[in-house]
């Protein structure tokens, strides 16, 4: 997965290895890749893999909403589009147009059709929750918590997941642990934004 800044001219690398199906093994390049060698890297990447397939695009998006595992592989969760709902002291706030959920793993699959059905069902259930009502996030301003407190802290780097605000915070709780970090995710919050 290759992450940009704003102005699109530098990169991050994160790997996602779909080896163990079982464990979710996530890693992130600590180099910060100016945009001309993080394609090149991504070619001999390619090139070095052209045996099994070679890397394929699947698709854009604007933020990890987390990872979940009900019996069978992990699946990611993305947000592919987003909207602009409003600002607080500068700062975007928006919301999810559409998500895609990604299977990520290599092994074959099991026959057992009550293990399939049963994935299935699980999957179906997550699915109906609908993330473009009622769901907002910002790259950059905190809205997990009040205005005074973001106000009053001048807090910068890990973003502490609340868990009494933030939906996606145990989707999100194995990333943010394992990379120390929460560049990747987005902390969605459920409730109601209105800006006149």
């Amino acid at each position: 997965m290759v992450g940009r800044d704003k102005s699109g001219t530098l990169c991050r690398i994160l790997k996602i290895d779909r080896l163990d199906p079982s464990e979710l093994t996530v890693l992130e390049d600590s180099t910060t890749y100016p945009e001309i060698e993080c394609y090149d890297l991504l070619r001999r990447i390619h090139e070095g893999n052209r045996s099994t397939g070679g890397l394929k695009f699947v698709t854009a998006c604007y933020g990890i909403i987390g990872f979940v595992k009900f019996l069978g592989p992990h699946y990611m969760l993305l947000i592919t589009k987003r909207r602009k709902i409003g600002a607080i002291c500068g700062h975007t706030i928006y919301a999810i147009s559409k998500t895609q959920m990604i299977t990520i793993g290599n092994s074959p699959v099991q026959s057992n059709m009550a293990y399939s059905k049963n994935e299935k069902r699980y999957k179906k259930l997550l699915c109906s929750v609908d993330l473009t009502k009622d769901f907002f996030f910002s790259y950059s301003y905190n809205v997990m918590h009040s205005l005074q407190r973001n106000l009053c802290k001048n807090e910068t780097g890990l973003l502490n997941y609340e868990t009494m605000f933030v939906w996606n915070e145990f989707l999100t709780r194995g990333i943010r642990n394992n990379l120390k970090n929460t560049l990747w995710t987005v902390a969605l919050v459920y409730g109601f934004f209105k800006q006149v």
